[in-house]
């Protein structure tokens, strides 16, 4: 890392932070990308590519629940951790933080919204098809 960057360096793959784990900061990507991945029954599905200017993490400053998901580099990345208390430092010295804060989270449950929506329909197209074959053979 050079002398006064921000920020940790992550090598390609590396784990960030891990679904589970105690969550106590956030992490703003600086550069690179990074794969967000949630675990469940063994298999590994990716939730998310972030890039530069994105943050994750943020969901720990709040609930104080274990991480929800794996964030891992893709490639080199650098990313900065804000704790609770420099993240509340922040937004006392710019409270527009806070807003784009929120308006990042408010975009993310708005994605996930519509993706719950849609796989919530895909079952109900797939029970009506049997019924409309038989229709036609009838």
């Amino acid at each position: 890392m050079e002398p006064g960057a921000l920020g940790r360096e992550y090598e390609d793959r590396e784990v960030i932070c891990r679904q589970g784990d105690r969550g106590d900061c956030m992490y703003v990507i600086q550069s690179g990308t990074v794969d967000v991945l949630h675990q469940d029954g063994g298999a590994e599905v990716l939730v998310g590519t972030m890039k530069a200017g994105e943050i994750v993490g943020e969901m720990a400053l709040f609930d104080r629940q274990p991480r929800s998901a794996t964030v891992r580099a893709r490639g080199a990345a650098r990313v900065l951790t804000l704790d609770k208390r420099a993240f509340l430092r922040r937004v006392h010295e710019d409270p527009s933080l806070a807003f784009r804060l929120l308006e990042t989270m408010s975009q993310r449950i708005r994605a996930l919204n519509t993706e719950l929506a849609s796989l919530k329909q895909a079952p109900a197209a797939t029970e009506r098809e049997p019924a409309r074959l038989a229709g036609r053979r009838g």
